[in-house]
């Protein structure tokens, strides 16, 4: 989970937030929980470990304007070799209220740097085990792998 208060650097001309920001929001919210939750696999970044984003989208339902707070709740949506389906939740926050405003997923692919370039890996154990409490349903296998 990611809490975010929206500033006017987020927003444009028209004064509701920028579709940009919610892709940058699922890369802090996706960061985060590294950080918190595998930070071997966040050490193991700046060497020859990568997590290469493979696709991204996001499905916006309501706008989000300057000085909103924005809740991004992360889960599992589906996991295989080398592979990571996540989902994404932007929330508004008002009071005890939180409306959906969007919806995300993001999938990215566990590779390791070789001087000839990446090559697939295992999701490590450590990502894999963080990863478990985040399932919403029984995983889906994840079609096709670089």
């Amino acid at each position: 989970m990611y809490r975010h208060l929206v500033t006017l650097e987020e927003t444009n001309l028209v004064g509701n937030v920028y579709f940009s920001n919610y892709f940058l929001w699922q890369g802090h919210c996706r960061e985060r929980f590294l950080m918190e939750r595998a930070p071997g696999v966040m050490r193991a970044l700046r060497e020859d470990f990568a997590m290469v984003t493979v696709s991204s989208r996001c499905d916006f339902l309501s706008e989000l304007y300057a000085t909103d707070e924005v809740e991004v709740r992360m889960a599992l949506g589906g996991r295989d070799a080398n592979r990571v389906i996540m989902l994404f939740d932007y929330y508004r926050l008002q009071g005890t209220t939180a409306q959906l405003v969007a919806k995300g997923e993001q999938t990215i692919a566990c590779m390791r740097r070789t001087a000839d370039g990446v090559v697939p890996l295992e999701v490590p154990e450590e990502l894999a085990t963080a990863l478990r409490p985040y399932e919403r349903e029984p995983l889906p296998v994840v079609a096709g792998r670089d």
